[in-house]
């Protein structure tokens, strides 16, 4: 195989939920990476793996909410790290923690948190990761038995193991965040961290008291009971994944089951919610 990769750079309004669905259907592609850019994002395919009508079946593409254009230029030898180093920059959280990448400068933060996040979701710049943090900041989750679910790159799983919380489980169903995940957590030197490829199928018969689920409102929505059933008494769940208009739908179903609303963040139309049980 060679290593030639063409780069299809697209420009979307709106920006953030054009280009959160756009690279979820182009994940279902050969698209191995994506790079943010200031107007939108750069999507990288290996030549030998493209095409002519690889974009023909993308819904979002046909759709009118949406103003998505794009050009493609062939690469020879992407160099990620390269790559990550021009577009990926550090951010900080609520002056408590600071994430980065490998080649980023450490800091004083409390919590430091090195990610790889090549094309995985979770890097700490999306609003949804960015409150989730903010909640696990200002959560006492020591010795909680802690599930990470659609974990991304996870770092969720990585702040809470900062924060005391033990034994952790990080779930995904994509096998490229299932591996980003365990190089991730290896790479913060966890040790209470497990890893699984799987969905909410896997759950059964588990038990935590902190369960983190940042996914989309579908599959929150559909999920949760095998959340609730997972739930320790007295267990917190924080949630995030979808927007403000969201949060009738997701309360609906969290307290019809029997949790309590404790608390929300919101960040440009984007929120989070933590519930008691």
């Amino acid at each position: 195989m060679s290593n030639i990769y063409l780069g299809y750079h697209f420009t979307v309004t709106p920006k953030e939920l054009g280009s959160e669905i756009l690279i979820a259907e182009l994940g279902e592609k050969p698209f191995e990476s994506f790079i943010e850019t200031e107007l939108g994002f750069v999507a990288y395919v290996q030549k030998d793996l493209w095409f002519e009508a690889i974009l023909d079946d993308i819904f979002v593409l046909q759709s009118d909410e949406f103003t998505i254009s794009y050009s493609i230029e062939e690469i020879d030898q992407v160099n990620w790290n390269e790559e990550w180093e021009k577009n990926f920059e550090p951010i900080e959280v609520d002056g408590k923690c600071h994430v980065r990448a490998p080649f980023h400068s450490k800091t004083d933060a409390e919590f430091d948190i090195i990610i790889e996040p090549k094309m995985s979701f979770g890097t700490g710049h999306h609003e949804t990761t960015h409150m989730m943090i903010q909640h696990l900041l200002e959560t006492d989750v020591t010795g909680l038995k802690t599930l990470d679910m659609g974990c991304g790159t996870a770092i969720l799983a990585i702040l809470a193991e900062m924060k005391g919380a033990k034994p952790i489980d990080a779930v995904d169903i994509d096998n490229w965040c299932y591996l980003n995940s365990i190089e991730n957590a290896e790479r913060n030197h966890c040790t209470e961290i497990s890893v699984y490829e799987g969905d909410a199928a896997l759950l059964s018969g588990k038990k935590y008291d902190l369960i983190i689920a940042n996914i989309n409102r579908n599959i929150l929505l559909n999920d949760m009971s095998y959340y609730v059933d997972c739930l320790n008494k007295n267990g917190i769940l924080l949630l995030s994944g979808f927007y403000t208009e969201d949060i009738p739908f997701i309360d609906a179903a969290c307290t019809e089951k029997g949790l309590t609303y404790s608390k929300q963040f919101e960040r440009n139309n984007w929120v989070s919610l933590k519930y008691v049980n």
